[in-house]
């Protein structure tokens, strides 16, 4: 979906266009939302929430981007979920697969090497993550969960070679794309 810019010469995605623009209908609406109402918003329209966080290359050491579930729990019985190194559509594309199997009633084993859950036969591992030790990557859960307790797991996927990230062979420079910080 397009608009135009503000003098009418551009066009660009809705989502780009500034939330103060007159014209569109949900500027008022979505300018007074906290970050903690649209993920609740997201939850109320599609039963969990992303959220994607940018990679800070700037930081010692650097954090690669990263996206993760919030609401995967109440939705499907499932803890949420953390994936490194994807682009936010990507990486909602891929939660979104993992919420649908459980939806169909696929139970998914943590710790475990896992083959179909992705495409082309990959195999794949839901590694729990020790939120004492991590838990400063998800600072938007804390906050949306207001202390109560909850279990993030980290889905690792294989390089294009086939290797996970934990393996000898696993592409050198994908490690800081998808660091292992879930147990292996």
């Amino acid at each position: 979906m397009t608009g135009s810019d503000r003098d009418g010469s551009i066009n660009q995605p809705a989502w780009r266009r500034d939330v103060s623009d007159p014209r569109d209908p949900r500027a008022d609406e979505w300018g007074q939302m906290d970050a903690l109402e649209k993920i609740d918003w997201m939850i109320e329209t599609k039963g969990w929430a992303l959220e994607a966080v940018s990679a800070r290359p700037e930081l010692d050491p650097p954090t690669p981007s990263y996206a993760y579930s919030m609401g995967v729990p109440a939705a499907v019985g499932f803890t949420e979920i953390a994936v490194f190194g994807l682009a936010p559509a990507a990486a909602n594309g891929l939660l979104q697969l993992v919420v649908d199997a459980c939806r169909g009633g696929t139970e998914i084993p943590l710790g475990v090497e896992l083959i179909g859950v992705l495409d082309n036969e990959l195999r794949c591992l839901f590694a729990p993550i020790d939120l004492e030790e991590h838990g400063d990557w998800f600072a938007t859960a804390f906050a949306w969960y207001r202390g109560e307790p909850f279990e993030m797991t980290q889905l690792l996927f294989p390089d294009r070679n086939g290797f996970m990230p934990y393996e000898a062979g696993y592409e050198q420079r994908m490690r800081f794309a998808q660091p292992v910080i879930g147990t292996v």
